[in-house]
């Protein structure tokens, strides 16, 4: 099976004991595509590697390379706050990616 974290778990290991869902949606501006794609290549494994990061993809759209999708699931609320106060979020994401976007959009979801 194919790891989707750093720590070598798997989607069953993942989504054991439940957790917090988040699922983003971006749209980079126009020419920014590419930009942006790098960023997210140099973030994953540092988000990947988090703690509580339980499981952590993104994904960019065949049909329109502009649009990419997260599917990021954390141990807990706590867990995303730390996701959002490290480093590399800081960096990769608030300091280089948001500005390259002409939308985004964030929903926290619980597992059923």
């Amino acid at each position: 099976m194919n790891r989707y974290a750093i720590n070598e778990r798997t989607i069953s290991d993942a989504v054991s004991g439940g957790g917090l869902l988040v699922v983003a949606q971006w749209e980079a501006s126009e020419g920014q595509a590419d930009r942006v794609a790098g960023i997210l290549r140099r973030f994953l494994p540092e988000a990947q590697s988090e703690p509580g990061a339980k499981l952590f993809l993104i994904g960019q759209a065949r049909d329109n390379p502009a649009q990419f999708l997260f599917y990021e699931l954390f141990r807990d609320e706590a867990a995303f706050k730390a996701h959002q106060d490290s480093a590399h979020f800081k960096t990769h994401i608030a300091g280089e990616a948001l500005p390259l976007l002409a939308k985004r959009e964030r929903l926290q979801y619980a597992l059923l």
